[in-house]
């Protein structure tokens, strides 16, 4: 029995990264605390109420509706090795399908590119980097770049 507690709370803390309640009512009510406690409180709370999900389609309860961001952060979950490897070149499949999934215009990519290449160390910081925090680097940066804010804005 203890084996099975104790595999249930490792495959629960392993997946707490990727399952941050984020936005609802209760990542509302829980803003700021931090730990496993608060973490459940909130995702309980917004799977009670259902309100996540209703906030994520308004763009209400402090939840981001900004589909491109979704999209990127969905493609990193799965390619990030491959994506930082495009990105620390400059050029390749993986960082093309990144600017087509945030929806950078052709005419912006090369600056897209460029940008991404010349700020691999703050996007990559570490070999132990996650996905989320990779692109939370990225929207930070594009977010400060007058060609391509305009990606990035919710």
């Amino acid at each position: 029995m203890k084996k099975l507690i104790a595999g249930a709370i490792l495959l629960g803390a392993s997946s707490m990264a990727f399952a941050q309640p984020g936005c609802g009512v209760g990542a509302m009510i829980w803003k700021g605390q931090s730990g496993i406690a608060p973490h459940v409180l909130a995702a309980t709370t917004n799977g009670t109420f259902g309100n996540q999900t209703f906030g994520m389609t308004t763009g209400t309860l402090g939840c981001s509706t900004n589909e491109s961001i979704q999209s990127m952060a969905m493609y990193m979950d799965s390619n990030i090795d491959k994506v930082a490897r495009d990105m620390s070149r400059g050029s390749g499949e993986n960082l093309d399908t990144l600017a087509v999934l945030m929806g950078v215009e052709e005419a912006d990519r090369d600056t897209f590119r460029k940008t991404l290449q010349d700020n691999f160390a703050s996007i990559f910081p570490s070999s132990e980097t996650t996905s989320g925090e990779a692109v939370d680097a990225i929207v930070a940066l594009m977010e400060q770049n007058d060609a391509l804010s305009k990606y990035v804005a919710a």
